[in-house]
């Protein structure tokens, strides 16, 4: 059932925020102004930058981030113009506030998933991750999505502060209906890099022994599951989408970058300037890509090393995966 999503070389992820602001102020949150802006991008600049990534030869998947993307007053009116474009999928990822009126406002058959995010499976551990209130919010957005007829999907972002509710969840995901459930590792980015909170990062045998445990409960109950690979077994070869695929990570400042591990650093490839996608100079990630070093991904290794270990003669113990490499288990039944 466990197979490896391999980075599609068929297909363009486009991973939008339209804005950075956010009704939230959760600790582990990646938005860093400073580097991303704090514009909210207009509809026609919208537009525009939407065709500078549709490839006719490619099918186009969008995921429409902030920030918290339903405060854009007209998210509704995007995900429409998207799907004139011509995008194949239209993903929106929420906290679950669910601004504007917006299950009301967008229409299911143009939406192809809701994306909530929930840190816990119990509103203590939720709340005190995102913030008082926000777990009951969360839910009851789900309950209203999936009556509404919107496909939904569940994030976990998993760290030191929340796996031990992780167990729990299957029961949770299945009385709310969700469709799919997305673990994610979290990232010492944003805030818990300002912060020096290295202390969040969940340690190799505690990921391998949890991780894959739970995603088969989950997909036990129809529900199916996704999670990164993290940790390499050292026979594994290790693989850079930042080579072989074409995911791009756009904020309202104008950069774009191809790893989202960069984000936090003026690494970013490509750049939108004028309305048009140009290549920027070295050094940037594209350089970085490039390079092969025993720990298998470079950035990693550079901006979030405490997830590594080492022999008493220097060597690693493991190679660090992509971090856009996934493990998925179908839900069964």
């Amino acid at each position: 059932m466990n197979k490896t999503v391999a980075f599609s070389k068929n297909s363009v992820n486009v991973f939008f925020h339209i804005l950075t602001q956010c009704n939230l102020n959760c600790g582990h949150c990646y938005i860093n102004p400073a580097q991303h802006g704090s514009e909210i991008l207009p509809l026609d600049t919208i537009r525009q930058w939407l065709h500078l990534f549709l490839d006719p030869r490619r099918k186009a998947n969008l995921i429409l981030l902030g920030g918290e993307p339903t405060l854009h007053p007209e998210l509704a009116r995007i995900i429409a113009a998207a799907r004139r474009i011509g995008y194949d999928s239209i993903t929106i990822d929420t906290n679950g506030y669910l601004f504007h009126d917006i299950l009301n406002q967008a229409v299911p058959s143009e939406v192809d998933f809701i994306s909530f995010s929930l840190d816990g499976a119990t509103r203590g551990t939720n709340d005190r991750i995102r913030g008082r209130g926000c777990y009951g919010t969360c839910l009851s957005g789900i309950r209203a999505a999936v009556k509404l007829g919107f496909k939904t999907s569940l994030i976990y972002t998993v760290s030191n502060e929340n796996i031990a509710e992780l167990e729990m969840m299957p029961p949770l995901l299945e009385d709310l209906g969700v469709d799919r459930f997305f673990i994610q590792v979290i990232g010492i980015r944003g805030r818990p890099a300002a912060a020096g909170d290295d202390h969040l990062q969940v340690d190799r045998p505690t990921w391998r022994h949890l991780i894959p445990k739970v995603a088969q409960k989950v997909a036990a109950a129809g529900i199916t599951v996704t999670y990164p690979k993290v940790f390499l077994d050292s026979q594994e070869s290790f693989e850079c989408a930042g080579r072989v695929a074409e995911n791009y990570f756009i904020f309202p400042n104008g950069r774009v970058y191809r790893c989202p591990l960069c984000e936090d650093y003026p690494l970013h490839s490509l750049a939108i300037k004028e309305n048009r996608l140009v290549e920027t100079g070295p050094v940037n990630e594209k350089d970085l890509f490039l390079l092969n070093i025993a720990e298998g991904c470079v950035m990693n290794k550079l901006i979030q090393p405490g997830n590594l270990n080492y022999t008493p003669d220097g060597t690693p113990e493991y190679k660090i995966a992509c971090c856009l490499l996934k493990e998925e288990v179908a839900g069964q039944g």
